[in-house]
């Protein structure tokens, strides 16, 4: 049996440059992208419903609760 992705999330804290894409306060869903984090980036599952590459630093790490967890799985 193989283990299952770590699941992340994240709020964002500022949306500079992508006004149309990303909201302040808004809780997102990383994907994990070793490539982007090793160039400070997360990829984030947007407004668009698509994932992008944003910088880190627009938004803070939160652990949600279980049931959290589980409607954003619901929603994706």
């Amino acid at each position: 049996m193989t283990e299952s992705p770590k699941k992340q999330f994240v709020i964002c804290i500022r949306n500079d440059d992508y006004p149309a894409s990303l909201e302040p306060r808004k809780i997102y869903r990383v994907i994990e992208d070793a490539d982007a984090s090793s160039l400070n980036l997360l990829r984030i599952i947007d407004e668009s419903g698509e994932d992008y590459l944003y910088p880190a630093d627009y938004f803070i790490a939160i652990k949600l609760p279980r049931p959290a967890e589980e409607i954003f799985d619901v929603a994706a």
